[in-house]
Formats: C-alpha cells, structure tokens, sequence
C-alpha cells in the first residue's frame, strides 16, 4: 500500500486550535519523487519486497505517516507487539514520555496504540510524536485514522514533554466509530474523540513504537505498562514480537513482563 502524505511536526504548531490538520499539505504524488508500491507488503503474501530506503533529509521525509512499510518479524518502521485476529475491541497502554536526544534533523518517532495497522489497510491510532526536524525535540500528541490525515493537537491545550506519564486507548464504540483517548497525568488534561471509519476490519491490535522516516532520536529506554488488548492483558494474545530496523536494528523489543502487560524498548542506533 501506498504512504500517505502529512506533515510532520514542528515547532513552530504550537498555538495552533486544539485539533488540526496542517494547513500546508504536499502536492499530489505525481509532484514528488515516486514512492515504490513495495513499501509495504501483506504478512504472508511471498517474498518479501526490497527493503525501501529512508529519506536522508527532514524535507524529503515530510508526508510520511505512522503506518508499518512491513509486515514482517524484522517490523522495519515499527517495534513493539502486534495481536493478530479478529474482533478486537479495545487496546491501551502507559508509558513515561523519554527524554530523547536528536541525532539529525531527520529524526522522527512516536510511540502509540492503535486497532488495525498489521495486515490490513486502516489504522486507528493515537499517541505522542517526537520530532526532530527543527534540530531539537519537539514533542506533540496527535490520532490518526488512516487513510485520513493524521490530527495533531495543541501544543497550548494539551502539552507533552519529557517525564510526562501518557495513557493512549483505542475502543470500538459500534457502527464503525472508535473513540481514540490520550491522557497526559503529569499534565492533567484528557484528549477524546470518536471517529468513524467504515473499513476497519479490527483484525489487529498494536502497542508500537514507530518511525516514519526510519531514523530514531536516542530515546533511551521507553518502558510500556498496564498494556491491555479487549481488557485483557496483551501477552494472553500471543502477539508478534517486532524490532525496528533499517538496514541494521535501530531498538529492540524486550520480552512481556509476568503479567503479559509490560515491555520495553531500548534505543540502539538511529
């Protein structure tokens, strides 16, 4: 499947309403440098297409969105654990926002909960971007549900910096809708909203850490808590552990905790 275009994050949003979509979209495909159709590749559908290259520059990764370029163990973009089935209803997980550090401008990551993603065409998702592009971190809640753009929230309204303690749930609310939920304790503000999306299959539920860009600022270790799938824990689904990389692996995903609720990711390389 094809990429979507949206902007990434910078700071110069802040003070934008309390929900948007960046005003200043790219043009149409046909005015950029062609993306090759292998970018992403159906779990199980043969060999597996030539590994896509990642942008060098921040300009030249602008429009990338939090979706997996792969379906495979080896997650590419993506690190964390993915439920695979049918009829799932609910995900959510904690974790302490990192203190990260740029090692280029082209750094770009974000972790986050969502329905849908690993072997199928939507995504519903929400979590915390952190980005790079202005050569210092810039952190920024934000939902997505694919193949809409994604919504970055106020930076004024509903702040994020390291320390923060983050609660990120998705939920399927019946008749195609989903309520998309981020809690920032630290800060005390709740951010919910429901969406509708008719093509969600609910065939999978992730709790991810991703870039688009394939580049990761050094985040140290992120540790993911309290991670539930259909209110039960995540480990009792038999997820497919997946680890990040981009020609060599950029974090690796620790085993599930006893409790089968938590796991951490640990920075290797950009």
């Amino acid at each position: 499947m094809a990429i979507l275009y949206c902007h990434r994050l910078t700071a110069a949003h802040t003070g934008l309403g309390s929900e948007h979509e960046h005003p200043d979209r790219p043009p149409p495909r046909s005015q950029h440098a062609p993306i090759p159709d292998t970018r992403r590749h159906p779990r199980g559908s043969g060999d597996h297409p030539r590994r896509p290259v990642a942008p060098t520059t921040a300009a030249a990764a602008q429009g990338l969105s939090f979706r997996p370029l792969h379906y495979n163990i080896n997650g590419y973009n993506w690190g964390g654990y993915a439920a695979t089935g049918s009829g799932f209803t609910s995900v959510s997980a904690s974790w302490t926002e990192p203190n990260a550090t740029c090692n280029s401008t082209n750094d770009l990551y974000a972790p986050w909960v969502g329905i849908d993603g690993y072997g199928t065409s939507t995504v519903e998702q929400t979590g915390v971007a952190t980005d790079c592009s202005s050569g210092s971190p810039v952190d920024q809640a934000w939902y997505e549900m694919y193949p809409a753009n994604p919504v970055y929230l106020s930076q004024s309204s509903y702040p994020v910096s390291a320390g923060n303690v983050i609660n990120a749930s998705v939920t399927y609310a019946g008749s195609n809708r989903y309520t998309l939920k981020l809690t920032n304790s630290s800060r005390g503000w709740t951010y919910t909203t429901t969406k509708s999306l008719s093509s969600g299959q609910r065939a999978s539920a992730e709790v991810i850490i991703e870039s688009p860009t394939g580049a990761y600022p050094n985040f140290g270790t992120l540790n993911f808590s309290s991670a539930t799938v259909n209110g039960k824990s995540l480990g009792s689904f038999n997820p497919v552990a997946l680890d990040p990389s981009n020609g060599a692996y950029e974090a690796r995903t620790s085993g599930l905790g006893s409790s089968g609720t938590s796991f951490s990711e640990t920075f290797l390389q950009e």
